[in-house]
């Protein structure tokens, strides 16, 4: 390759300087929406009805429409894909992924584990993931040759944990009646073997995993909007995302995130039977 040749990075488009200042906007943009709603005693709530409760308020569709117009004056050849306004096509081959309010429900109740989820993915996955809480100011970047959380104590870098057995680890998913029957008894075998099992963290979960506060995460029935920005986060930071089989996650459905290869392995072994 000549030396004024662009790499691949150059060919596709990424300048990881821009892309991750890019998503900061996002996600700024995003807070400025959101924030005033949250533990608002008349929120306009309303249900997707899409099997079950399955709430969307005015937050989530002011935050995305609000990051949608910063995409479309700073990228319009990079496609999207977001929760709340389906997908627009682009040129670039590369696509914007992103989930205004991951964890609605917790919204609903006052409890800070939502989070604003960013993610720019190629067609085998996210390249960068920004995962973002607002309330209490933390926001978790990975991908792209960072991998760090800043929030009120400043900024520091990420890293899971390892060298913790199966017995010793802590266990996070969102609802204790994970997905079908089959998986809830899968998700039993592993939490039965686990130190401990915490529930409704929604994608704060996956943050915390990245941060080394917790060890596993299980997970079925997701949506690509779900888990791109979680899985750029989690590489980063050391960890490893598949699904129950142990192959790519972007697509959604079951999801294992880990912290460590040897738990990850038993987990997988556990679980693979559904």
């Amino acid at each position: 390759m000549a030396d004024n040749a662009p790499g691949p990075a150059d060919a596709a488009g990424i300048d990881p300087d821009a892309i991750s200042a890019l998503a900061d906007r996002l996600a700024d943009a995003a807070r400025a929406a959101i924030l005033p709603h949250f533990r608002e005693a008349a929120m306009d709530v309303s249900s997707k009805g899409l099997g079950g409760y399955d709430p969307v308020t005015q937050a989530d569709r002011d935050a995305e429409a609000a990051m949608r117009d910063i995409l479309a004056r700073d990228r319009p050849a990079d496609a999207i894909v977001g929760e709340e306004f389906g997908a627009k096509d682009g040129t670039s081959g590369l696509t914007w992924v992103l989930d205004p309010i991951d964890g609605t429900r917790a919204f609903l109740c006052g409890s800070p584990t939502w989070g604003v989820l960013i993610a720019l993915s190629r067609a085998d996955g996210p390249v960068f993931g920004l995962v973002d809480q607002p309330y209490t100011g933390e926001r978790f970047r990975g991908g792209l040759g960072r991998a760090d959380l800043e929030g009120p104590q400043g900024i520091r870098p990420l890293g899971v944990r390892r060298g913790r057995s199966l017995a010793q680890a802590t266990l996070a998913t969102t609802f204790p009646e994970i997905g079908s029957a089959e998986e809830q008894a899968a998700f039993a075998r592993v939490s039965k073997r686990v130190q401990l099992t915490r529930y409704g963290m929604d994608c704060y979960a996956y943050a915390m995993l990245a941060a080394g506060q917790i060890d596993l995460v299980i997970e079925a029935g997701l949506k690509p909007y779900d888990i791109h920005a979680p899985m750029a986060v989690i590489a980063a930071a050391g960890g490893i995302v598949t699904d129950w089989r142990g192959g790519p996650a972007h697509g959604g459905g079951r999801v294992l995130a880990a912290a460590d290869p040897a738990l990850h392995r038993q987990a997988l072994a556990l679980l693979s039977d559904a």
